[in-house]
């Protein structure tokens, strides 16, 4: 037996320094904590704040621990900023009733609706384990206009009565019993829209299944308000009111308008389909993107040196980058991860991390304390370190699903053509403008000493291949298996690490002469049953279906949606002379936006049918609805307009909002259609219900507009945390709304024309049936006669 001091070194050190952190160009050590599953963030947030402050009294004066991020702080400030949008929408909202009905007990009553709705409604998500998160909250801001709709369309029509001299509690039996499928239709239409959001699949199905619920609670919860509490609450809270006559000015003005619709229906037809034809032009038009920058105020800068730095090298660099950094008054603090974990480190490894890769948050001052944007001070640093040679730099969200916007795998069973493939693909995406950062995951080599076994002479040799892979590892990294024996201490156990000395680990003749064991105990020089060179190879080799990748990635800049960068992608020649055996397999922001966009095509398809089927069953009639459908695609040019208008692009929040117009459009024309069929039942020629439908549900229509505009303008103003991402969606209800109730009040009444001309026609050619039999159940049997308007000349 021999010693180990006389075969080698024996030393009590630490691992071998492969990672570090610098925050300011001073050496920290970085700490971080997660929470557990299930628990609060902010609550997990104060309570670590509370520890730390404990600690920092009982540490050295030249010793600090402080917090340097925190998801906390932006989740905090998104909730107070949802949490806002929700109360002034409220308030809007009310202020709007109150200036058309101008009566503060109206106003009252219709207000009230707000929080009997929202409430029960935050019980309701406590019973189902929801949280109250920024979606949720985010769900409530926007339909905050919706759940006093039923409640102004009751108030609206009751004031109406009460003016007619009728008492208050006539006034609410009556214009309640009037105005009831047209309140009950208005809000299922809603609710049958944000089932589908609700349920759809994959992520975004998990972004908005709190959202969808929400809402839809909500929004039932205000239809029970508006049929049980408001007529209650009018008959004994109103009080009787003056007769009123004739007619304001915006009433004469629309009244001449819809005339001249229903003189012109050719016109207003053809003038609707080429509006409805160029949004259709415009949807396709428009940038695609999943969701809007958001400035959090945080940057993350990724830095490669070549292969075989050292840490040393790499530490000179990010000193570097932080001093370029620190010049500008905008940053608060700059920290730099050294030393990337590889993807062939183990628990018991150690630091093995790529020392040629490094990582430097960067955490600006707070929004109102910089005059310039997150994605302008990232546009800027850009070009201020182009300056630093040897490096690859590039940027990456520090937060969120995705590092970079675009990624995009390619899949290939011939590892050759997938390489080459993708060096041409990167050569022909760098000067495609508004994308930098462009990156393969095969696109560096590192050098490697190559380990070729003889399998004839070892075989002979009685050498086998793992002897020699485990020689090599051994040589260079050491023998770091976790089973082996370990040093024990009293309180801990210390790894016992085997390897060459550091002076010896690249001698490629030293390696050649390590002993491994043969036939009968035989050593033998490695060299004898191996060939050792130096040469290089691949970072790391990926795999997806059993199949190589190399994943290509690239940053966009302000200019450029993920949408138009895809299709620019697209278009180059390296694309499109694509081996056959070369798959395309879209990762991160591409794959999700796919999903986005193909599920909120399927919830806007079933919402369609859904209202559809809900008008059907209501009406009792399969054509009248129709009538009704037709306002869906009249808002579609106004979402398109509102987002060109402010710079917005079609992404998650903008189809949400689209997705929600299919709902809130269709009360306006149920409102005016169940009139109109009333009217028509009860005696009055179609022109003259038509245009009596039109004077009477005018100001319920545009009162509950403008109420869901005001609602939703704190969100659409984009105002505090996280407003980036919200914005489009408000933008698109309120240009949608905007459009498609003014193109309700004239275009729906023609539409009406054509639709009960073609009921007409198919009821002479269908054979008659007794006159007991119900022969069009289009509209609802009601006690309460329809005031005749007055003579008009047409």
């Amino acid at each position: 037996h021999a010693r180990l001091d006389t075969l080698g070194k024996v030393t009590d050190g630490s691992s071998e320094v492969r990672q570090m952190a610098i925050m300011n160009n001073k050496p920290v050590v970085v700490f971080s904590i997660v929470r557990s599953t299930g628990s609060n963030i902010v609550d997990v947030e104060k309570g670590v704040d509370k520890k730390l402050a404990e600690l920092n009294k009982v540490l050295p004066k030249d010793i600090q621990v402080r917090k340097i991020r925190s998801n906390g702080k932006y989740v905090k400030e998104s909730y107070d900023a949802s949490l806002d949008s929700l109360v002034f929408g409220a308030l809007l909202a009310v202020a709007v009733i109150w200036f058309f009905l101008r009566d503060w007990r109206a106003t009252f009553i219709s207000g009230i609706a707000i929080p009997l709705s929202v409430v029960p409604t935050f019980a309701v998500m406590q019973w189902a384990g929801f949280t109250l998160n920024g979606m949720s909250l985010l769900g409530l801001a926007l339909v905050i206009g919706i759940l006093v709709d039923d409640a102004i369309v009751e108030i609206e029509n009751i004031v109406r009565h009460l003016k007619m001299g009728k008492s208050p509690l006539k006034a609410s039996i009556e214009a309640a019993e009037e105005i009831g499928l047209a309140v009950v239709a208005t809000t299922l239409t809603v609710v049958v829209v944000f089932v589908p959001v609700a349920f759809m699949g994959g992520i975004p199905g998990q972004f908005f299944k709190q959202f969808g619920l929400t809402v839809t609670v909500a929004v039932l919860f205000s239809l029970l308000v508006a049929r049980m509490v408001t007529p209650m609450m009018a008959a004994y809270g109103m009080k009787d009111m003056p007769e009123h006559k004739g007619r304001s000015s915006m009433m004469r003005i629309y009244q001449k308008m819809l005339i001249w619709a229903l003189n012109h229906r050719v016109v207003t037809v053809i003038l609707s389909v080429i509006l409805f034809a160029f949004s259709i032009m415009l949807f396709k038009t428009m940038p695609t993107s999943l969701i809007s920058n958001v400035d959090r105020g945080e940057i993350l800068m990724n830095v490669e040196l070549p292969p075989g730095a050292a840490l040393v090298d790499a530490e000179k660099v990010c000193e570097q980058l932080t001093n370029i950094v620190k010049s500008h008054s905008e940053v608060k603090n700059v920290v730099a991860f050294i030393g990337t974990p590889t993807a062939s480190r183990r628990s018991s490894a150690g630091n093995m991390g790529e020392v040629n890769k490094a990582s430097i948050y960067v955490s600006l001052k707070a929004k109102e304390d910089r005059h310039i944007s997150q994605q302008g001070f990232e546009e800027m640093l850009r070009k201020e370190i182009k300056g630093v040679a040897g490096v690859r730099l590039s940027f990456s969200r520090s937060s969120g699903m995705t590092g970079k916007p675009v990624r995009i795998a390619l899949t290939s069973n011939a590892p050759d053509k997938l390489e080459k493939t993708a060096e041409t693909l990167i050569d022909q995406m760098r000067p495609v403008k508004g994308l930098s950062d462009v990156t393969s995951s095969a696109s560096l080599l590192r050098p490697e000493i190559l380990v070729k076994p003889d399998f004839e002479r070892a075989a002979r040799q009685g050498v086998s291949v793992m002897t020699i892979a485990r020689t090599a590892l051994i040589a260079t990294l050491g023998d770091s298996d976790a089973n082996l024996a370990k040093f024990d201490l009293k309180d801990r156990q210390i790894n016992i690490r085997v390897q060459l000395d550091p002076h010896y680990r690249n001698d490629i003749a030293t390696i050649g002469n390590l002993k491994v064991q043969g036939n009968n105990g035989k050593l033998l020089p490695l060299k004898s049953v191996a060939g050792l060179e130096f040469g290089s190879g691949p970072s790391q080799i990926d795999r997806f279906d059993r199949e190589r990748q190399v994943t290509i990635e690239a940053s966009l800049d302000s200019k450029l949606t993920l949408g138009e960068a895809l299709k620019e992608v697209h278009k180059l020649p390296a694309f499109k002379t694509m081996d056959k055996s070369i798959r395309e397999q879209p990762l991160g922001d591409v794959e999700i936006q796919r999903d986005v966009f193909s599920g909120f095509g399927t919830a806007i398809g079933c919402a369609v049918l859904l209202i559809y089927a809900v008008l059907v069953v209501l009406f009792g009639g399969f054509l009248h609805p129709m009538t009704i459908m037709m306002s869906l695609p009249l808002s579609l040019c106004g979402a398109l307009l509102g987002l060109v208008f402010f710079n917005q692009s079609i992404g998650l929040y903008a189809l949400i909002g689209i997705t929600m117009l299919m709902g809130l459009v269709t009360k306006n024309a149920i409102l005016l259609v169940e009139y109109a069929l009333m009217a028509m039942k009860q005696g009055l020629p179609r022109r003259e219900a038509l245009i009596t439908a039109g004077e009477t549900r005018m100001r319920p229509i545009l009162m509950t507009t403008i109420a869901m505009i005001a609602g939703m303008l704190p969100i659409a103003m984009g105002i505090g945390a996280g407003s980036e991402a919200r914005a489009p969606m408000a933008i698109s209800v309120v240009g949608g709304l905007i459009t498609a109730t003014l193109l309700t009040l004239l275009v729906i009444p023609v539409v009406f024309t054509y639709i009960d001309d073609f009921q007409g026609w198919l009821l002479r050619r269908l054979p008659k049936r007794p006159d007991n039999e119900i022969s069009d159940n289009t509209a609802p049997t009601s006690s309460t006669s329809v005031k005749e308007p007055e003579k008009h000349s047409v």
